[in-house]
This record gives structure tokens, sequence and C-alpha cells, in this order.
């Protein structure tokens, strides 16, 4: 009986020092957890002073919407609405008149840019033409004539420097003229007769439209260039009961349906400080 006791107290004990080990072994392998501190991490470098003082008050949902704002500012420069205005000149088809053209359109523009992205646009201009088509038994002679033609364009470079612009353009052209057609040569075969005569002093007016895409590039300081590949067809235009206009000023000659524009113009910035937004280089902030 003593014997069956002192074993099962023997037993009970190598139990118990074999649990302690255990337990003893476990806590050695417990990787001990970092007290929380009350120190608050610095915001990141450039964070805006007003987002870090509505962290502090407590009002997160507007400082995370900030933020995103914020961020936003940082990748894309924010233009103001009046951004700058241009004012040019496009001279090249009196220029393509040195080299044989028979007609030209030459004007002066003003363009308004607006956010850096959209330029509503006008253009004033003179056309005149004097021209024996190949094709034709007669001498076109387009008085000096005016037209306006108004419009906007699209700047799809509108995050980058306004210096560089790819941009697509709209016009509305209107233009009232004279002109006379001389020397035309008529040819009666079954009489055997030949007659020239002119037709002068005729008077007409057209309507069109244009879609054109082209480029606007820095030359130095505030002087730039550009040009425009335009696409037109007329609305409509003035008839005579002897003739109808060969030319319209500000168009070119009513059968063709391309353009081209160049010029160059001036740029006066019009925004705050009357320059466009720059980047703090240490922030990388805009600043007005």
């Amino acid at each position: 009986m003593r014997r069956a006791a002192f074993a099962i107290l023997s037993l009970t004990f190598v139990l118990l020092a074999f649990n302690a080990g255990a337990q003893d072994n476990s806590k050695r392998h417990v990787t001990p957890v970092k007290p929380e501190t009350n120190k608050v991490l610095p915001p990141p470098k450039g964070t805006d002073e007003k987002i870090i003082q509505q962290y502090i008050s407590g009002d997160s949902a507007e400082a995370i919407a900030e933020a995103r704002k914020d961020s936003l500012r940082r990748v894309y420069k924010h233009y103001p609405r009046l951004t700058d205005v241009s004012f040019g000149i496009n001279f090249i088809e009196p220029v393509f008149m040195l080299f044989g053209q028979t007609y030209a359109s030459a004007d002066v523009n003003a363009t308004l840019n607006m956010w850096n992205r959209l330029q509503p646009c006008v253009e004033l201009g003179l056309g005149w033409a004097k021209s024996t088509p190949d094709d034709m038994n007669f001498t076109y002679k387009g008085k000096p004539s005016p037209y306006v033609k108004v419009g906007a364009n699209y700047n799809f470079m509108f995050k980058n420097s306004p210096d560089y612009q790819a941009i697509l353009g709209v016009r509305l052209g209107y233009s009232t003229f004279s002109y006379d057609v001389n020397d035309v040569h008529y040819a009666n075969s079954y009489w055997q007769e030949d007659m020239t005569f002119d037709i002068t002093g005729e008077r007409s007016h057209a309507l069109w439209g244009e879609a054109g895409v082209g480029l606007k590039v820095k030359l130095w300081d505030r002087l730039h260039m550009g040009w425009m590949i335009r696409y037109h067809g007329i609305f409509n235009y003035g008839k005579n009961t002897n003739s109808s206009p060969w030319f319209i000023p500000g168009y070119g000659p009513r059968s063709s349906s391309l353009g081209f524009s160049l010029g160059i113009s001036y740029t006066l910035p019009i925004g705050p400080k009357g320059k466009a937004p720059e980047r703090d280089e240490k922030t990388n902030h805009q600043t007005e």
C-alpha cells in the first residue's frame, strides 16, 4: 500500500516538473511585444499646413480629401482661367505668291488662352486673286476684300507649358467680296465666230466652316510660331446671273477642300502675377 502511494506521488511530481519545464521553455520562445507609444510620426515632406491642421483637429475625412487634391496639384499644373492672350499674323500665302501662286489671303488674329486648354479666337484679313485657270477660258481678278473667322482651339497639351501646344481648331468664316471676269473667250463653231468679253463689278458673299490640326512652338521669349492644316467646306455662297466666284477671300479657290496657315504671334501672360504657375523645387508644390 505504501509502495503504491509512493509510486503515485513520484509520478505526480514528475508530471508537475515536466509541465513547469515546458512552460519555462515556451516563455523563452515568445517574442516580447513592443509597448505602444504616443509618438506622432512627422507628415510627408511637402504636406500642406492646412491638411496637417485638419488631421490634428480630428477632421480626417476632409483631410484625406484635401490630401488627394494636393497630390493632384503636385502632378498637374493648374493654370488660371485667363492664362494668356496672343496676337499674331498669318502670312504664308503672300509668300507663296512669290513662287507662282495666283491668290492669297492674310490676316491678323487674336487668341485668348483659358486654363491653357480652351482658346477662343478671331481672325480678320484680306484676300485677293489674279488667275487664269488652265482649264478655263477666262482671267479671274478678285479685288482685295475682307473676311472674318471666329472659332476656338483645344490644346491637347494643357498639362504642359503654354509655349508648346498641339491643337484642334474649328472656325466659322464669312466674306463679302467683288471680282471681275476678264477676257472671257467664247467660240461658236456653228457660226464660226469667236467672241471675247468682260464681266466686271460682280459681287458675292460666302459662309464656310473649317476644322484643322496644328502646332504652336516657342521661338524666343514671348515670340511663337504656329501652323495649321485645315479642312473646309462652303455652306453657301452668292451666285450671279452671268458668273460664279472662283476665289473666296479667306477660303481659297471655291473647289478646294484643304488649306494651310502659318504665322507668328506674340504672347502676353495675363494670369496671376502675369505668369503661368511654377513649382517650388524643394516641396514640389505649385506656386501662384
